[in-house]
């Protein structure tokens, strides 16, 4: 499976390879990760290349060879959606977050971003940010998405869990717990 997560720096975009990564161990699968942070701190892009599979030879994926598209932010969807596979599934969060030229009035945020993702055949859009403040904390909104991702794609639910368990710390444990269940609950 392969799997593409974007987003803007801080959406929590490494947290959620490194569940994806121990969801693979856990179910016997090799994985290889690949982050490409670019200007994250400063609210730009985030890549991260999730590959797992019996036998994983490259962490990068090539364009239209993407299983899942995991997008934080709506514009990183539309910019990515390209590497999607003919039946791949785009998992849209819901949010907009305006990079520095839109801010600068430099350009325009697209106002049919949803129009554009829609025209694949697979595409989900999660209000994450929303469900994720509704169990306790908008930080919680990455594993929100997972749990939509584990639905959508027919992932083991409890295994998932378990990989969510194992990634995040104590303390935010029972959070992301009810994260990863509206998440998945959402798209059921």
């Amino acid at each position: 499976m392969n799997i593409l997560i974007v987003g803007v720096g801080g959406q929590g975009t490494l947290l959620s390879s490194r569940v994806l990564g121990k969801y693979a161990s856990l179910t016997g699968k090799e994985c290889k990760l690949s982050e490409v942070h670019g200007m994250a701190q400063r609210g730009g892009s985030v890549v991260t290349h999730v590959r797992m599979a019996d036998k994983v030879y490259a962490p990068i994926i090539t364009m239209g060879e993407v299983d899942v598209l995991i997008a934080f932010e709506e514009l990183e969807a539309l910019r990515w959606k390209h590497y999607l596979k003919e039946d791949g599934h785009l998992v849209v969060n819901s949010q907009k977050i305006f990079p520095m030229p839109v801010i600068m009035g430099l350009e325009k945020y697209p106002e049919d971003v949803e129009e554009q993702c829609k025209s694949v055949k697979n595409c989900h859009f999660v209000n994450a940010v929303k469900l994720a403040e509704e169990v306790g904390s908008a930080k919680a909104t990455n594993i929100v998405m997972l749990g939509a991702v584990c639905a959508l794609c027919n992932m083991d639910k409890e295994i998932f869990a378990q990989s969510v368990t194992a990634c995040v710390p104590a303390k935010f444990l029972e959070l992301n717990q009810k994260a990863f269940s509206a998440g998945y609950d959402s798209v059921k």
